[in-house]
């Protein structure tokens, strides 16, 4: 079920103990993916969880932007600061509280896991409800690396949106990729922002992806998160 196309009726109604909220991020992935990667994975694996699941849920419309300033330097990307996507992400969890007990929130990027964690405590301490936060890349078994753009994100939106995935820009992405999250000296990040350490925006090779690789990501994420539901009903 999708909220975004029921009745407020069909809501008061619907025999759901659990809302999926999807969050992602608008923001480089590198010269070969789309800027929506983030927002894509986590509405697509809301989706399929929903399906994987025993459980009755409701899907959530998707919020599409994240923290990620440190990728303001890559045309397109949009970021908000960690309050105000603290303030948004979290009235708009609890606002979900009110019509159904449980609330999951479906995770697409690293940017937001910190806060997203914050926040659904906060909604669970302050007895708003209960909040959880999922992140689908935490919870796959995959021997492809995971970087930012890499091989497990590009396989996914080629399985999902091949027609997002420009193969011929693999090589730039490839040539100019990130070696590491970071510009590390003693243990200590040097960076704050991608342009310092990966001058494509890229972090790894994504010509290893494909899309029966994404496919099984997807199953597996899926599955993962059917999981989560069902443990999220029983608390």
């Amino acid at each position: 079920m999708h909220l975004a196309e029921m009745s407020w009726t069909d809501a008061r109604d619907a025999d759901a103990d659990v809302a999926l909220l999807p969050v992602g991020s608008t923001e480089q992935h590198g010269p070969h993916a789309p800027l929506g990667v983030d927002a894509l994975s986590a509405a697509a694996i809301a989706e399929a969880g929903a399906e994987a699941t025993d459980e009755s849920v409701v899907v959530a419309p998707t919020i599409p932007v994240g923290i990620a300033e440190e990728h303001r330097a890559f045309d397109g990307t949009m970021w908000v600061r960690e309050d105000a996507f603290r303030a948004y992400v979290g009235d708009a969890a609890r606002s979900l509280a009110d019509t159904f007990d449980r609330v999951v929130v479906v995770n697409g990027h690293g940017g937001n896991t910190d806060a997203l964690r914050e926040l659904c405590g906060r909604i669970t301490r302050d007895g708003d409800g209960y909040a959880v936060t999922y992140t689908w890349f935490d919870a796959v078994d995959t021997d492809l690396p995971l970087g930012h753009g890499g091989a497990v994100e590009t396989s996914l939106v080629l399985h999902l949106h091949p027609e997002l995935v420009d193969e011929e820009s693999y090589e730039e992405a490839r040539t100019g990729m990130g070696e590491a999250f970071g510009d590390f000296v003693g243990g200590t990040n040097m960076a704050y922002d991608f342009d310092e350490f990966a001058e494509a925006g890229n972090v790894g090779d994504p010509s290893e992806a494909s899309a029966e690789a994404g496919e099984a990501l997807l199953a597996d994420a899926a599955a993962a998160l059917a999981d989560v539901i069902a443990a999220a009903t029983d608390r």
